[in-house]
């Protein structure tokens, strides 16, 4: 191998969720998400700030980074185009074929042209455009610290490619072996069936396909049980759709995703109406059949490369209820899901890609690691930061905001460096006591103003995890639904949800030692080392990376307070 490149930016950008991720002299020096700088959530747009952040934390110039790593593959997307002969020859997928085929080629145009673009932005980098499955693959490996794994990846689109299953490996020296062993092709797509129904249930896809998850919970899914087994049928080698439901994908919003068949056998579009029980039901069956899809391709994951551990990643992996049926079925002495496994992830893994080619040897800061974005520890505020806000600086900042959780407050933190990924896991959360099953109202009301269904999850110590969840592994990024204990059920049932399961989020003084001291803190009040922990933002904004964002969230909502830094900001 040739000697490596000193300075690897990976990009997510110009699709959605739009990221950066630097590495530099062989290590991950920093990542975040643009949405969570600029407040638009899932924004698209080129990730200016998160990359001036990066170069500039690492005294770096556009002119001195050597390699761009793009997390897409242009010519990926004209294997939709060897697709149509077979789609003209079929009436179930005739009308849509020609356009199908036009639109995967200028999208495989348009990355060309993305590609392009970074090229200009920095002229002296040579470039590299990844297989956007390895991208999430490689990124998911890298981060479970694990020699040797099967590696799932489930979204709805990458290229042509919706599933693979990898065997991945590391080798002598800090190397790593990433084998892509199976693929399945898009009109196969667990993500653009769920995306298809939370945008028929009245909901955004590509974002509120958690409400749908969380919506499931309080339906019925025999009601549509045949439908969804009829809509996504399982195979020996994983699953299909069916186009008499699921209409073959165009990559145009013009074109609609169920058919009227679908409709016909489930429901009217509920837009925004009110939520019926056809629409608990129809979620319930959704999910039912996409967690026995995916306990399915974990089965084949094990069989195909006899690991004994799994990663999973990938926009479908955020679905935590189905990471929950993998883990329960035993096949994987343990199951990782990394911080980040949607689309924003793969600019760590865009970088680690072409890091790992130029020199045969994986990256490093990647394993464990999850706080990767800006820190503002050196902020001062004055008395009154805002209109109607006043800031002190409490002499022991975790017992102070402790016993304010302990006494019913609801309160916001911003600290340290800002988390990847969907979940905020502790440094840019809202915390809550779990003690009160009322909290979830008046979180859902008057704090996030959001469906009074939806759920929140628990943060508790990994030491006293087993006495309220029934999961048998870690989970440091509130990955995995896990079952709950009686003891939960008495002391904390505002975290469990309508199904018996919570979203816990498991925690060692390393991983976060101010949110462990909180906790313990909490403990030694109330006797309960749980709080609820949920992301500081309100619905439709991105979590707050900013002070700023910090402040307006605090005066937009029913937060009491926020712990910004070692400053308690209060109304």
């Amino acid at each position: 191998m040739t000697p490596g490149p000193r300075a690897v930016l990976g990009f997510c950008s110009w699709t959605h969720d739009s990221a950066a991720a630097l590495i530099l002299n062989g290590h991950l020096v920093g990542f975040a998400e643009e949405e969570r700088l600029t407040g638009s959530k899932h924004t698209k747009d080129y990730p200016a700030q998160v990359v001036d952040w990066l170069l500039e934390e690492s005294d770096l110039v556009p002119e001195l980074i050597d390699t761009v790593a793009y997390n897409f593959r242009a010519p990926g997307y004209l294997a939709a185009t060897r697709q149509l002969r077979r789609q003209l020859t079929d009436p179930k997928t005739r009308g849509r074929a020609l356009p199908r085929a036009a639109s995967f080629a200028r999208v495989a145009a348009r990355t060309h042209t993305r590609t392009r673009r970074l090229d200009r932005l920095f002229p002296h980098a040579s470039s590299s455009s990844i297989l956007h499955h390895r991208a999430h693959g490689l990124y998911a490996f890298a981060s479970s610290g694990y020699d040797d794994a099967a590696v799932l990846v489930v979204d709805s689109l990458g290229e042509i490619q919706t599933t693979t299953i990898a065997h991945a490996h590391r080798t002598p020296g800090g190397g790593c072996t990433y084998d892509i062993i199976d693929a399945i092709d898009d009109p196969a797509s667990l993500g653009y069936a769920y995306g298809a129904v939370t945008e028929h249930l009245g909901w955004r896809r590509g974002d509120e396909e958690g409400t749908v998850m969380a919506l499931a919970a309080l339906g019925d899914p025999d009601r549509f049980q045949e439908l969804m087994s009829d809509a996504i049928q399982i195979t020996d080698t994983g699953f299909t759709l069916n186009p008499e439901f699921f209409l073959v994908r165009v990559l145009s919003r013009r074109f609609a995703r169920v058919s009227t068949e679908f409709i016909t056998r489930s429901c009217p579009p509920r837009g925004d109406g009110p939520i019926e029980q056809v629409h608990r039901d129809l979620a319930a069956a959704l999910q039912e059949r996409i967690e026995q899809v995916m306990v399915h391709l974990a089965v084949r994951a094990r069989a195909l490369t006899d690991a004994r551990l799994l990663v999973v990643s990938g926009g479908v992996a955020a679905n935590c209820v189905a990471i929950g049926k993998i883990v329960e079925s035993g096949l994987f002495d343990e199951v990782h899901v990394p911080p980040a496994p949607g689309d924003s992830g793969t600019a760590i893994g865009a970088a680690t890609a072409a890091y790992l080619d130029r020199t045969g040897k994986l990256a490093t800061g990647i394993q464990d690691r999850c706080y990767l974005g800006p820190a503002f520890g050196d902020v001062v505020l004055s008395k009154n930061p805002r209109p109607g806000l006043t800031a002190i600086k409490p002499t022991h900042p975790a017992q102070y905001l402790a016993g304010a959780l302990a006494a019913g407050a609801v309160v916001g933190v911003f600290r340290g460096p800002l988390e990847a990924g969907p979940r905020a896991l502790g440094n840019r959360s809202i915390l809550a006591s779990p003690a009160n099953p009322e909290v979830v109202k008046q979180l859902n009301d008057t704090v996030k103003f959001r469906e009074p269904f939806r759920p929140f999850a628990p943060v508790t110590l990994t030491a006293t995890a087993s006495d309220y969840f029934t999961l048998p592994q870690p989970a440091p990024y509130m990955s995995i639904a896990s079952s709950v204990t009686e003891l939960a059920r008495e002391q904390i049932p505002a975290i469990v949800h309508a199904n018996g399961t919570a979203r816990v989020q498991t925690l060692t003084e390393g991983q976060n030692p101010f949110l462990t001291e909180v906790i313990t803190e909490f403990a030694k009040i109330t006797g309960i080392p749980v709080l609820i922990n949920t992301s500081l933002n309100i619905k439709g904004k991105p979590i707050c990376g900013t002070p700023d964002m910090a402040l307006d969230c605090l005066l937009a909502s029913g937060l009491d307070a926020v712990m910004l830094e070692d400053w308690w900001v209060s109304k």
